[in-house]
């Protein structure tokens, strides 16, 4: 059987020092590989053509182009939708974090994040999965969703789905995991996988990241303190 390639990982941060610091952690690991590293958002575009990483761990505030436009881009340009953006930021609360999950952003990551939590969740965004602490992306989704008003009401945004997927989309709003959706509705973690990607593909969600954020808009779920 042949190993599992390394997960391919891109650096985008106008930081040397924090760049350097990321790829030292990065290059011990076996099952993860450093194709690039850019220092604004235009260079992480050319990159993430040049090398399909599967990660980008992409830094909000860039010059040239930001992180947030960097992501919509990548998520927009053909060839790269498998390419997953993880985005750093200093500030837990910034609304930026929102933008950028709109843009297509898989989740974010706090830069003061210990090494163990960076490969975790590099991990888990490369696996597939969306980053999600609950701590920090439901308060930004309450706040800033509440400012804005969707182009389409609930009803109409929901109404392509079963009884059962909004079920788990609700679920989905609250940060758990296939796991703990198939215990909270006596369904199999295979089963609430498979209403969790036939949600995503009838509502034209990019990954889980954005499910969520639709969950929240929607008001399937509510944001308690």
């Amino acid at each position: 059987m042949n190993p599992r390639p390394p997960i391919k990982v891109l650096l985008a941060d106008d930081e040397r020092l924090v760049r350097s610091g990321f790829k030292v952690l990065l290059d011990l690991e076996d099952d993860i590989a450093v194709v690039g590293e850019a220092t604004n958002g235009a260079e992480a575009i050319e990159l993430a053509r040049a090398t399909r990483p599967d990660v980008v761990l992409m830094d909000i505030r860039m010059p040239s182009l930001d992180g947030i436009r960097a992501t919509a881009r990548i998520a927009e340009t053909p060839g790269l939708e498998q390419v997953k953006v993880l985005i750093l930021t200093t500030y837990d609360t910034d609304e930026n974090v929102f933008e950028a999950l709109q843009a297509g952003a898989s989740g974010f990551l706090l830069k003061d994040a210990g090494p163990a939590e960076l490969l975790h969740a590099i991990r888990v965004i490369a696996n597939g999965d969306a980053l999600l602490a609950p701590r920090i992306t439901r308060r930004l989704i309450s706040q800033f969703t509440a400012q804005r008003k969707a182009a389409k009401s609930a009803e109409d945004r929901l109404a392509v789905l079963t009884d059962r997927e909004r079920e788990v989309l609700a679920l989905v709003g609250q940060g758990m995991s296939n796991d703990e959706i198939g215990a909270a509705l006596f369904l199999s973690p295979a089963t609430a996988r498979t209403h969790v990607s036939r949600a995503m593909a009838k509502l034209g969600a990019r990954d889980r990241a954005q499910l969520v954020v639709i969950a929240y808009q929607t008001g399937l779920s509510q944001f308690t303190a």
